[in-house]
């Protein structure tokens, strides 16, 4: 588990791609550089979701893991 504390929480637990990522997305729009944005998701899809965007967006993965099929992501806003 890594110690970061999120800047912003979003629980997408239950929802279906591409709800995870568009959530996301809209949090990351609010966001400022340097935020901490925390996603709880259990879609599958939304693993390679969110190392795709990551990377095509220059924002940065902190964490991405996943326990009793809860997947949890950690996004540091760095491309603002």
């Amino acid at each position: 588990m890594t110690d970061v504390t999120p800047t912003i929480s979003i629980d997408a637990r239950g929802i279906s791609c591409p709800g995870p990522l568009t959530n996301l997305i809209k949090a990351y729009r609010k966001a400022k550089n340097g935020d901490v944005i925390e996603v709880l998701a259990t879609d599958p899809g939304f693993k390679s979701d969110v190392k795709a965007w990551v990377e095509r967006t220059g924002n940065e993965l902190i964490s991405l893991t996943e326990e009793g099929g809860v997947i949890r992501a950690l996004i540091k806003v760095t491309a603002r």
